[in-house]
């Protein structure tokens, strides 16, 4: 049985095969699309805007818990008029627990710059906003636009990596083997057929070969360890970061910040901060509470919240402190600071 360790290197494949691969995984799609809020329309002219928006929200979101925010996010916003018009808190409350705050922030830029330039006609157009890369452009481009444009996501890199059997299959690579196995006839669906594939059929871990269109001319199925493709990813290392945190008020009405920085940027949250090295929870308390400025109280409660390779260790202390307070319900917050309200709300810390 072939492993990655010892299969030969991937080859292209043969030119008579892809007429026969690009229909059997279009039949597949026709018969199998899955329905999906954002696929309304016609094929190749989709909503630029609805599409727009699924690609960005699905960036980091499985789509069984993104179309929920995709239908918040849609009824709050229903055209990009309604998205530029809006600030940017609104916004991010929409966006709310969906993570990855950049991705709100920059959306609501770019929409600003659509409502006065109108939408982008061609792949180079979308790729200037600001927030769209690559896979971003491609999807949109060939969805709306009919463009010859072939994504690059992490189900089609799966995918491809199987087919060639491909132990560890670059960027670049599997750019090049999308673009040679695009359907330029029909790049919406297809794009959409191998996305699909990937997240219903080719599967990480028990891919259903059985049920795949694309079986017969899959190496990976071949060498009899499908799954073992592509290899695992290295993932970086999960940093830890212990914080401080105050409750001033109550979960419901509190004393909050507004972040800064790329990960939460915009958003409030509660007065925080991160322990310098070596320092004590007692110690930044202090600092945080004569920054404020407010009186420390007892402490409340530790939580762990993983985010972005960063663990976070949050300790949660009362504090006294004439300071304006905040209705939380209205404001957009983070998942940490949900956690540290709800941990705050606990009957018995009351």
């Amino acid at each position: 049985m072939a492993s990655p360790a010892s299969a030969p290197p991937a080859a292209a494949l043969d030119p008579a095969d892809l007429s026969a691969v690009r229909a059997a995984l279009l039949a597949w799609f026709g018969r199998t699309a899955r329905t999906l809020p954002w696929r309304g329309g016609q094929e190749g002219a989709r909503d630029p805007y609805r599409v727009w928006v699924a690609e960005i929200l699905l960036q980091q979101t499985q789509v069984a818990r993104g179309t929920v925010y995709y239908d918040r996010f849609l009824t709050a916003f229903p055209t990009v008029q309604d998205l530029a018009a809006a600030p940017q808190e609104a916004v991010l409350k929409a966006w709310e627990g969906c993570g990855y705050y950049a991705r709100a922030r920059n959306l609501h830029r770019a929409a600003q710059q659509v409502a006065q330039d109108g939408f982008p006609h061609s792949y180079d157009g979308w790729l200037a906003l600001p927030g769209v890369g690559p896979y971003t452009a491609a999807a949109v481009s060939s969805l709306a636009l009919n463009e010859a444009r072939a994504v690059n996501d992490g189900n089609v890199r799966r995918v491809l990596a199987r087919l060639h059997a491909e132990p560890q299959p670059t960027p670049a690579w599997v750019q090049a083997r999308a673009d040679a196995l695009l359907d330029s006839a029909r790049p919406g669906a297809w794009n959409e057929a191998v996305m699909d594939l990937g997240a219903t059929v080719c599967t990480p871990a028990a891919p259903r070969c059985g049920a795949c269109p694309l079986q017969p001319w899959c190496a990976a199925f071949a060498s009899g360890a499908p799954a073992a493709y592509p290899a695992p990813k290295v993932r970086a290392a999960v940093r830890d970061v212990p914080v401080v945190a105050v409750l001033i008020g109550t979960p419901q009405q509190a004393v909050l910040e507004r972040r800064v920085g790329a990960l939460l940027g915009g958003l409030m949250g509660l007065p925080a901060e991160p322990l310098a090295s070596g320092e004590t929870p007692q110690a930044a308390l202090e600092r945080l509470c004569a920054r404020l400025p407010a009186h420390p109280g007892a402490f409340l409660g530790s939580l762990t919240h993983v985010m972005t390779h960063r663990r976070v260790t949050l300790h949660l202390y009362a504090a006294q402190a004439d300071l304006p307070r905040h209705l939380v319900a209205q404001e957009a917050l983070s998942r940490l600071d949900q956690k540290a309200l709800a941990l705050a709300a606990q009957p018995a810390l009351l």
